[in-house]
């Protein structure tokens, strides 16, 4: 059995950007990193919309707040130093109903709290950066931006490697055994042992936390998100990155428009309850991943509090029109022939018994483990954040 210092599971952003830093902070130690598909960024990192987010939304004082806004400095940096291409385009808020105009008030103030750089913009001002766009007011976020996190991922990977570190890709992880010295982890392609274990398995990471010993006050409950596209003669009615103010009750943003580093415009995404973890289509089902969500008490207390808005978020899956008429809230010009369907990504939303989502990034320590459980949107962008704080947490062996 091929024994290491640190395995991590999971080569999306999240676990590659914790090697990189494992890798420099202990280059005398044996890294593994575990990737159960053939490449890395396949799942949650690699159906993003690509956004450098700037930490608006998130509540003061909190880890998303904190390093989503030092990870946007830290991400143009590391796209600057190894020339992968990016944008930092800037965004608007905007408030398109009389009773938005509170909340957008409310977010502004937020982004003031977190230190951002924030501008309050009336309806004609708005235009000035997004011409097609109608609203009541809205918020100009200068620091947002755009990049392709597979290509950083996949630059990540590079680093590691060149530091020593070692990434296995099509060892799929089933079984763990904890012991006083380590971890014994069972793959499709043979047994490995480990002094210390980083779990990052994204919309895994529940299920490899109770093979490791860990019981979560939570579940990782999939929502899948679908984007429709653009057609090219549109994309000049958007010029960056155009989101309606978010229901603060509600955990993801609304539909939106985003122009991606490569030029197309995605508009998106919707938030369905997808029936299997990894289901990036419709028809997409599996009976134990579904009967697991429907059997969980917290599932259906999130139901019980927000059934409108989920069911609103249902029709607009099934409806193009629907879905067209979110979109026309901001943007009036845009039609049904305007648009196509793309693919949709998976969100790994962590759930508490009580019906309440995890709202903050969840790092739980284990024996001789960290555990990372809820690392949704916008861990992308904290991601070199988020590596060299789990970093810091791993003792020296």
């Amino acid at each position: 059995m091929a024994s290491y210092d640190i395995t991590i599971i999971g080569g999306g952003i999240v676990g590659l950007a914790t090697g990189l830093f494992i890798s420099r902070r202990f280059p005398q130690y044996k890294l593994l990193i575990l990737e159960k598909e053939a490449e890395p960024a396949h799942h949650q990192t690699g159906h993003n919309s690509g956004v450098i987010h700037s930490g608006i939304y998130y509540k003061p004082g909190s880890f998303k707040a904190q390093f989503t806004k030092a990870g946007n400095q830290s991400m143009v940096e590391f796209c600057q130093e190894h020339a992968l291409p990016y944008e930092v385009c800037g965004k608007v808020i905007v408030a398109t109903k009389p009773a938005e105009l509170p909340l957008l008030e409310n977010l502004f103030n937020r982004g003031q709290a977190n230190g951002l750089k924030v501008k309050k913009l009336s309806p004609e001002q708005v235009g000035e950066y997004e011409p097609h766009v109608r609203c009541l007011g809205g918020i100009h976020v200068s620091t947002s931006g755009i990049v392709n996190y597979k290509l950083v991922c996949q630059k990540y990977a590079e680093l590691i490697q060149a530091q020593g570190g070692e990434i296995k890709f099509n060892h799929r992880v089933s079984g763990i055994a904890t012991q006083a010295n380590g971890h014994s982890l069972v793959t499709n392609q043979g047994d490995f042992f480990s002094r210390f274990l980083i779990n990052c398995g994204g919309l895994q990471s529940d299920r490899l936390a109770k093979m490791a010993g860990i019981k979560p006050d939570a579940k990782i409950v999939p929502f899948r998100g679908e984007y429709y596209e653009l057609k090219p003669e549109k994309r000049y009615l958007v010029k960056g990155l155009i989101y309606p103010v978010p229901n603060p009750a509600f955990p993801f943003l609304g539909v939106h428009f985003t122009r991606m580093i490569d030029g197309s415009i995605h508009a998106g995404p919707n938030a369905v309850l997808s029936l299997k973890r990894e289901g990036y289509r419709k028809t997409d089902f599996d009976w134990g991943d579904f009967t697991e969500v429907m059997a969980y008490a917290g599932f259906w207390k999130l139901v019980g509090k927000h059934w409108q808005e989920g069911l609103q978020e249902i029709i607009r899956s099934f409806s193009k029109a629907a879905f067209v008429r979110s979109l026309q809230e901001l943007i009036p010009e845009v039609t049904a022939d305007d648009i196509v369907p793309n693919p949709a990504g998976v969100r790994a939303q962590a759930l508490k018994n009580d019906g309440a989502l995890v709202e903050d990034f969840l790092i739980v320590p284990g024996p001789n483990s960290l555990q990372v459980l809820n690392a949704p949107s916008p861990a992308a962008t904290a991601s070199l954040e988020i590596g060299k704080a789990i970093a810091a947490q791993v003792p020296t062996l």
